[in-house]
């Protein structure tokens, strides 16, 4: 349960703290933080919950990163669902408190940072490439978080490499398609949003899944994490 909570609060820092930069900072006005900022934010919150929780649960926040995790041999199979649904709940929670601060001062929520392709993208990329940019990205950060934590690699640092990769991906991939490579951020935007961006909340499950199992598979290859 310890860690279980841990994952809800990391999850929700995530959502409200990367998802909250893009609602309210992004385009406020003529000093607002940009696609820049969001980036840095998203990795912030990865980078600041890592040290603050992640001795407890393993720090994962994001249903992709617990299944590359199983896939890499570095996760038992049976915490898999219970960490999904901890961070799905603490997505939910995490856009929930962002909601009621963004609709505190009478306007509408927008897109509310959902992730989309076409209409919903902010640079309007079709399906085709927010889905390679969504396995290509989430296979990336897997590879990130399986090397840094490597028994090898000096995991002091993994949160730093971890944080930054985050942001790096962020900087890479927000015009394409809001950047997800989170399955539980996706769904917390999205029922919000409903419409469209729960229609197209599918491939934002799949991708990152896929990117991860893919990246679990070719780690473990490079690098078994074995005495």
């Amino acid at each position: 349960m310890k860690k279980l909570v841990a994952e809800f609060i990391g999850t929700f820092w995530l959502v409200l703290g990367g998802c909250g930069s893009a609602v309210l900072a992004a385009g406020f006005p003529d000093v607002g933080i940009g696609f820049v900022g969001v980036a840095f934010a998203f990795g912030l919150t990865v980078l600041t919950m890592a040290y603050a929780v992640g001795h407890i649960s393993g720090g994962h926040f994001n249903p992709a990163v617990t299944i590359g995790l199983w896939m890499g041999g570095r996760f038992d199979a049976k915490d898999i669902f219970p960490y999904i649904i901890a961070q799905v709940i603490g997505g939910i929670v995490g856009a929930s408190v962002l909601y009621v601060i963004a609709t505190g001062n009478g306007n509408a929520i927008g897109n509310f940072a959902a992730n989309g392709f076409g209409a919903l993208s902010p640079g309007g990329f079709n399906m085709t490439a927010a889905l390679v940019t969504e396995v290509v990205m989430t296979f990336m950060f897997l590879i990130i978080i399986l090397g840094a934590t490597h028994k090898n690699a000096n995991s002091k640092f993994a949160g730093i490499a971890i944080g930054l990769g985050l942001t790096l991906i962020h900087l890479i991939s927000i015009p394409v398609t809001n950047t997800s490579v989170n399955p539980a951020r996706s769904t917390s935007q999205a029922l919000f949003v409903g419409g469209e961006a729960l229609g197209q909340l599918w491939l934002f499950w799949v991708a990152p899944i896929v990117g991860a199992i893919l990246a679990g598979l070719v780690y473990k290859f490079m690098a078994p994490n074995k005495e």
